[in-house]
C-alpha cells in the first residue's frame, strides 16, 4: 500500500466514523426518547435498559451504515478537492481511478463486515434485546418460542407444537397439542393438519386423539369440532413477520421452504432472504457512486454538496429499494430481482457518471 493509499483511505475511515457516529447517535436519542418512558411505567430497572440499548447497537449500525458510507465518500472527495490535493494527485500522473481504488477495497470491506453482522451477529443481539424488553422489563411469561422449523408453546397443562405459521391466513399448521399433568407426563396427544383462530380459540382441522390414560389409548380416533383453549394469541404468532428482518439468511431460507413444502407463497420471506444478502452490498454500490459524482463536482462549495448530494443520493435509493422490495413480497417481481434491483440500477448510474468524467 502506497502512502497516497493510506492517506486516502485514513480520510475515508475517519469520516466514515464521524458519519456512523452522528446518524448512530441521532438513531439512538429517538430511540431513547420512544422506549425510555414505556419502559419506565413497566418497572423496568436501569440496568435491564442499558443492556437492551446496548444490545440495539447492532440493529442501529446496520440501519445507518449504508448512508453513512456514502456520505464520508462524498466528503473525502470534497474535501480533496477543496485542498487542492486532487488537483496536484493529477499533476503527478496519478489517475482518476488509481485515486478511487482506496476507497473502492474498503467500500468492498465495509460490505463484508455488515453482511457478517446481518447473518451473525443481528439475529443474536436482537434476541437477548427482545428477551430483556419481554422478559426483564414488561414481565410476560408465556410467550411462542420459534426454533423456525418448529413453533412451541406452553399455555398451563397444555403444550403446542406446530411446523409453521402462515400470518396470511392466521392458520398454524402440522399442530400437535400435548396435555400433561404435574409432572410433565403425557395425558392425551392431539394431531391435526391445521388450526384457525377463532373468538379466542384455536379450531383444529381434521384432528386425530390419543389418550394415554385408557388401554386403548394409543390408537388414534377422529374427534369433530375440536378447539383448544390457550393463551396464544395471533399477535404473539406475528412476532415471526413482523421480526423477519431480523433473522438469519439459513433461518429465512428454512421457513421459505417450510412454506413451500406446506402449499403457501413463500415470496415474501424469499425476497427478504434475497435482501438480507444485497443490502450489505449497498455499501459497495453507494462508492461506486459517490466517488463519479464527486469528482464531476467544481472545488467551489464541494463539501456542502456533497453532504446535500447524499441526502438525495440516500432519499432515492431507499424509495426504489422499497417500490422494488414491496413488488417482491407482492409476487410482481421474482425475489431476486426485486432484492438486487436497486444495488443494479444505481451501479449502472455510477458507471455512467464514471464515463462522464473527464479522465
Amino acid at each position: 500500500m502506497t502512502i497516497i493509499d493510506r492517506y486516502i483511505g485514513t480520510t475515508w475511515l475517519r469520516l466514515l466514523l464521524l458519519c456512523l457516529g452522528g446518524f448512530v447517535g441521532i438513531y439512538l436519542v429517538i430511540d431513547l426518547i420512544e422506549n425510555i418512558p414505556r419502559f419506565i411505567r413497566a418497572g423496568g430497572a436501569p440496568s435491564d435498559m442499558m443492556c437492551y440499548f446496548l444490545w440495539k447497537f447492532p440493529e442501529m449500525l446496520s440501519r445507518t451504515a449504508t448512508f453513512s458510507i456514502l456520505m464520508a465518500t462524498l466528503l473525502t472527495l470534497g474535501t480533496l478537492s477543496r485542498d487542492s490535493e486532487i488537483i496536484a494527485l493529477r499533476s503527478t500522473g496519478v489517475s482518476l481511478v488509481r485515486i478511487a481504488v482506496p476507497m473502492v477495497i474498503l467500500g468492498f470491506i465495509a460490505s463484508l463486515l455488515l453482511l457478517f453482522n446481518a447473518e451473525i451477529i443481528l439475529p443474536q443481539s436482537y434476541a437477548r434485546s427482545e428477551h430483556i424488553i419481554r422478559v426483564k422489563i414488561k414481565k410476560e411469561k408465556d410467550r411462542a418460542t420459534f426454533r423456525r422449523n418448529n413453533i412451541w408453546f406452553r399455555s398451563g397443562d397444555q403444550i403446542l407444537q406446530a411446523r409453521l405459521f402462515e400470518p396470511k391466513t392466521s392458520t398454524l399448521s402440522g399442530v400437535i397439542v400435548w396435555k400433561i399433568d404435574h409432572a410433565m407426563n403425557p395425558i392425551s396427544r392431539i394431531d391435526a393438519e391445521s388450526a384457525v383462530y377463532s373468538n379466542g380459540r384455536w379450531n383444529l382441522v381434521a384432528p386425530f386423539m390419543r389418550d394415554f390414560l385408557t388401554k386403548t389409548g394409543y390408537a388414534p380416533r377422529p374427534v369433530d369440532g375440536l378447539a383448544v383453549n390457550l393463551n396464544l394469541k395471533i399477535e404473539d404468532l406475528q412476532i415471526l413477520e413482523n421480526d423477519a428482518d431480523n433473522m438469519s439468511i439459513r433461518t429465512l431460507h428454512e421457513y421459505a421452504i417450510n412454506l413451500q413444502r406446506g402449499g403457501y407463497q413463500a415470496y415474501r420471506y424469499l425476497t427478504l432472504m434475497h435482501t438480507k444478502i444485497a443490502s450489505p452490498f449497498a455499501a459497495l454500490v453507494m462508492v461506486l457512486l459517490g466517488i463519479p459524482f464527486a469528482l464531476r463536482n467544481s472545488r467551489s462549495g464541494s463539501i456542502a454538496l456533497g453532504i446535500g448530494a447524499s441526502i438525495g443520493i440516500g432519499f432515492m435509493f431507499f424509495v426504489v429499494n422499497a417500490v422494488l422490495l414491496s413488488y417482491g413480497r407482492s409476487d410482481v417481481l421474482p425475489p431476486l430481482i426485486a432484492a438486487w434491483g436497486a444495488n443494479g440500477m444505481f451501479t449502472v448510474g455510477g458507471i455512467w457518471l464514471a464515463m462522464t468524467v473527464k479522465g
